[in-house]
């Protein structure tokens, strides 16, 4: 018996509708699965809601975008559970197989990663630590972004790179990103495109007034800690979802974390060919 975990999309109906008849398919052939309460209650589902968290779940199904993908790896919590993302929306760039394949890619994964039918793409995420009026632990898989909190102005930032000072940014934020997170915001901050089997650390200013506006590619061993210095508040967002308010003198710390993201991977996966597709690039 194979226990898997659903991670639904709240507002989409086809999510509902995937997830009530694969989790029926499960069932039928003997396997625990199940949707968390929060999804089941809002895809009016209550009747698969699961007592065991997703981490206890041999697999997490997420059925949604990349979005989903972000709020599972939220609740694994750093568990090793592997994920397998059904894209319900645009072309996203974690997801692995949309609805129509889902049973075939469940009957692999149970027959196991032995029979060659599957493998595992492991992520590097980001361990967050806030220090000084605001204190907290958070774990990224994207991207950390330190960002002015009104409109209008700019704020001050003092980066540290491997405990030495770098320098002080007047700018609208600073992000500090993973090779997966360098096609979100980094992105549109025009930070760097990195192939997401590298191990690095991205900080991309975002609209800086200063003349240094590069961003800088980072060894993983080397951490990050963004100080606010200036008297204007900042917002502490992780991966998208607004975790603290900053002041003058609170510090943010990034840098690798031990645990990985794991996502299940049914044939080659090629990054270069999804971020293609995306930007509708030509062969020539």
């Amino acid at each position: 018996m194979t226990a898997i975990a659903f991670v639904a999309h709240h507002e989409r109906s086809a999510a509902a509708a995937l997830a009530g008849a694969t989790i029926g398919w499960l069932r039928q052939r003997g396997h625990a699965a199940w949707l968390g309460a929060d999804d089941a209650v809002a895809l009016g589902l209550a009747e698969l809601v699961g007592e065991r968290p997703v981490s206890d779940a041999d697999l997490v199904v997420t059925l949604g975008g990349d979005g989903t993908m972000l709020r599972a790896v939220r609740l694994l919590d750093g568990s090793s559970v592997p994920l397998l993302g059904v894209n319900l929306g645009v072309l996203g760039y974690l997801t692995e197989i949309d609805p129509p394949q889902l049973t075939d890619a469940l009957a692999r994964f149970v027959a196991g990663a032995d029979a060659g039918r599957w493998f595992l793409d492991e992520r590097m995420m980001l361990s967050v630590t806030a220090t000084g009026s605001v204190a907290g632990t958070w774990r990224a898989l994207n991207e950390v972004v330190v960002e002015k909190h009104e409109s209008g102005h700019t704020v001050a930032l003092q980066a540290r790179i491997a405990g030495a000072p770098f320098t002080s940014y007047a700018a609208d934020g600073l992000i500090v990103a993973t090779p997966t997170g360098s096609t979100a915001y980094s992105l549109s901050a025009r930070g760097p495109v990195v192939s997401p089997n590298h191990r690095a650390l991205l900080l991309t200013p975002v609209s800086p007034h200063m003349l240094f506006d590069r961003s800088l590619v980072l060894d993983p061993s080397e951490d990050v800690a963004i100080e606010v210095t200036g008297h204007r508040r900042c917002e502490l967002a992780v991966d998208g979802q607004l975790v603290a308010t900053l002041g003058a003198g609170d510090v943010v710390t990034c840098r690798a974390a031990e645990e990985l993201a794991r996502f299940v991977r049914l044939g080659p996966h090629h990054f270069h060919q999804i971020l293609k597709a995306k930007f509708g690039l030509t062969d020539r």
